[in-house]
Formats: C-alpha cells, sequence, structure tokens
C-alpha cells in the first residue's frame, strides 16, 4: 500500500469515540476547505461501522450545509432510522465546531438473489495508455492563489487517476459536457475491507462538478470561479473492488440558474456497472471582479 493510500485509509477509518459518535480528521489537498469527497467517505464509514457486517451501502443522499474547515476535525453522529430483516437506514450528521455542515441518509441492504440487467459500458481508451492526472497537472502553471492545490495533486496520491480527456482546471476550454477517467488504489486494499465503499464515495466527488464548467469554457480553479457543491447521490449496484480499474463516465446535462447538475457510471475493467451517482452544484461567476 502506498504511503500517500495508507494515510487516507487512517482518515476514512475514523476514531470512534461512542457507539454512534465518531471523529474524523481532514486531508490537506491545499484548500482552506475541507473537500467533499473526504466528508462523504467519512460519513459512509460512520454509518457502515453501525450495521451488521453482512449490510452493505446501497444508496447514500447527501447535502453540503456549510463550507467545512480543512484545519479542524468533523464529528460525525450517526442516527439509528432502522434495522429491518435485510435492510437498514441511517442518518449522520457531520459537524464542525458544534455547527452543521453536512448531512447523510444511507441505506444498507445484505445480499440476496433476484433479477439483474445494466446498461453497456461505454467505449474508452485502455488506462495503462493514459497519462496520469499527476503528469498532467505538473505541466499546469500554478497562480499564487493555487500553487497549494497544484502541489498536492501532483505528488503521490491516495489514488491512481488516468484522464481520457486532459483538462486543464486553472484555464478552461469550450468542450462537450462529458469526461472519463479511469482510476484505482494506489496500492492493494484488504479485499474484504468497508472502505472500499467509502473509497468509492471518495473518489465520485473528483473530477465530478466541474464537467458542468466544460460547455462554458471555464476551468474551477480560475480566479473569477465560484464552485461548491450542495447535493450529492450514490447508488452502489454491485460489489465494489478499488484494487481494479474503474472507469468514471460523467456528463452535465443541465446547468441553469447558476446551478450545474452531473451523473456519472462507474464500470470495473470487465465492463460490470459498479454505481452510479449524481451531483448538483452551485456554479458562479463573479462578474464585479477589475
Amino acid at each position: 500500500m502506498s504511503q500517500a493510500l495508507n494515510a487516507l485509509t487512517e482518515l476514512l477509518s475514523l476514531t470512534k469515540i461512542g457507539p454512534l459518535h465518531f471523529v474524523g480528521q481532514c486531508e490537506n489537498l491545499g484548500l482552506r476547505q475541507v473537500f467533499g469527497g473526504q466528508v462523504i467517505a467519512q460519513a459512509i464509514s460512520a454509518a457502515q461501522q453501525t450495521t451488521l457486517a453482512d449490510r452493505l451501502i446501497h444508496s447514500c443522499h447527501s447535502y453540503f450545509l456549510r463550507p467545512g474547515d480543512s484545519a479542524l476535525p468533523i464529528h460525525y453522529d450517526v442516527e439509528i432510522l432502522r434495522d429491518g430483516r435485510s435492510l437498514s437506514a441511517r442518518r449522520i450528521v457531520a459537524s464542525q465546531n458544534e455547527q452543521l455542515i453536512f448531512t447523510m441518509t444511507a441505506s444498507f441492504h445484505s445480499n440476496e438473489p433476484g433479477f439483474s440487467h445494466q446498461t453497456d459500458m461505454p467505449q474508452a481508451p485502455a488506462p495503462l495508455s493514459l497519462a496520469t492526472e499527476q503528469e498532467l497537472v505538473r505541466q499546469l502553471s500554478p497562480t499564487a492563489i493555487n500553487a497549494r492545490f497544484v502541489n498536492a495533486f501532483s505528488a503521490e496520491r491516495a489514488l491512481e487517476i488516468r484522464p481520457v480527456q486532459p483538462y486543464n482546471p486553472l484555464k478552461g476550454h469550450v468542450s462537450a459536457g462529458e469526461r472519463q477517467l479511469w482510476l484505482k488504489a494506489n496500492g492493494q486494499l484488504d479485499e474484504h475491507s468497508f472502505l472500499h465503499s467509502a473509497l468509492l464515495g471518495y473518489a465520485a466527488d473528483l473530477n465530478f462538478l466541474p464537467v458542468a464548467l466544460q460547455p462554458h469554457g471555464k476551468g474551477f480553479l480560475e480566479e473569477d470561479m465560484q464552485v461548491a457543491t450542495v447535493d450529492h447521490s450514490m447508488w452502489f449496484h454491485r460489489p465494489i473492488n478499488m484494487n481494479d480499474w474503474l472507469l468514471y463516465d460523467i456528463e452535465s446535462p443541465s446547468a441553469q440558474n447558476s446551478r450545474g447538475f452531473v451523473r456519472g457510471a462507474f464500470y470495473d475493467s470487465q465492463g460490470t456497472l459498479i454505481a452510479s451517482t449524481a451531483q448538483e452544484g452551485v456554479i458562479r461567476q463573479r462578474l464585479d471582479r477589475d
């Protein structure tokens, strides 16, 4: 396991300070605010630790209420909504300085036989034929404002990411509201660990909402842009193996009223549909700058 992956899995494991109360630290990505994917992943981890081992998450629906501060720990409180014969429901709230920053409702399901079908995986180049995200980021020319972010993303990462379409978050260009990328854990996770689900929650927020900016030729790190997730949903269809290459296929069918909408699908290297995602967030261009 790489040092970066080990550090992230430690963050996602959380510290349990009560039966339904957990504390997590924040990842340093060169930004003052907390990365939304980290909060999603830690909330999944907290909830999973309160359910039976054979009940895995199959859906979660989240709202980001305030920006989190990456310099402070996050407290996660889990409420048991229901434990049925095969399904369990949890509500998770995250807070800093006694202020609510995030809420999630998650559902867990034990395995059972039933109908099965899926859409076909779209065409994409093989992952090893593509440059890594670190290699692409190192080619950027950061400004003083975003240099810390570029430095953090050009260092070793917990996930190996290989974008199909290279993009520049510092200076966008007009393109279709579509993006594909391959990703996997940068190291080997225990195949039975519940952290596979949490890590997919983390990965789902990477490169997601900025796809809504592509038809408008903007990068999410441009100095006149404000980009913030409002809500995020995930559906976990089949067992997850973050040790395998996963294709994240993303599209943005709509942007309107300063909100962008994106949706995506994860497929494993064999073409199996693993999970689906949807997100809406604020995408504002500040027009009052000199």
